[in-house]
């Protein structure tokens, strides 16, 4: 049983290797940009609209929702981020009910590489939104004291982002491929249909935990 799809090895030639986490990553990215192509190349204004282009306004619209509801500030400047972490996590998730797939998310290093994203998101649009004196001030509030106090929460609650997301999902796994083991007959269905419930909440609390720190780096005293 492979803990981390780091583990499967497809190609290696010295230190350069091919996992499953590579693969599987570029997969998604195919499928996404692939889709994202098919739906909207005949976006249209009209009243009657492709289910496609209505399932994805659907989307956008409770993107938008999520954001403003969270934030409290206008959605469309956080919406092409955010909304991209949702989907890819979403849909790298949702694609573990496919025999032989290996959702990437399930990878220390691909979890990493999206907290590492919000971490200098944050920054990004908090130095856009305030200018970079009134952002940076706000390491020195209430009191410069608190400074290297500060930086150690920065870093920890990327470390969070990075830890929940590989736990939840590697977890999920392991605990299907048991219950698997124990009655094949019976569960299959069952963990399929967790696995897409809790790939989905995987991604939305991971987007949700995104608005939230970029509003409080965004925020305007």
């Amino acid at each position: 049983m492979n803990i981390s799809p780091d583990q499967i090895i497809y190609w290696q030639m010295g230190f350069v290797s091919i996992n499953a986490t590579l693969v599987f990553t570029w997969l998604v990215m195919l499928l996404l940009g692939i889709g994202s192509w098919l739906v909207t190349r005949h976006l249209s204004i009209e009243t009657k609209l492709s289910r496609w282009q209505n399932l994805l306004e659907i989307l956008v619209i409770n993107l938008q929702e999520q954001i403003q509801e969270t934030s409290g500030q206008p959605p469309n400047r956080y919406l092409p981020f955010v909304g991209t972490l949702f989907i890819f996590i979403a849909t790298a998730n949702l694609l573990a009910i496919i025999p032989l797939y290996e959702p990437p998310t399930g990878s220390l290093s691909t979890t990493s590489a999206l907290a590492a994203s919000v971490f200098f998101a944050v920054p990004f649009f908090g130095i856009r939104q305030q200018g970079i004196s009134r952002y940076l001030h706000q390491y020195l509030e209430p009191s410069p004291i608190l400074l290297p106090f500060t930086i150690i929460s920065e870093l920890s609650r990327t470390l969070a982002l990075t830890v929940r997301l590989f736990g939840n999902v590697m977890s999920g796994g392991l605990i299907g491929a048991i219950l698997l083991s124990l009655a094949p007959l019976f569960f299959p269905m069952i963990m399929q249909a967790l696995g897409l419930l809790t790939g989905i909440i995987q991604a939305y609390v991971f987007s949700i935990l995104t608005v939230i720190y970029i509003s409080a780096a965004s925020h305007e005293n």
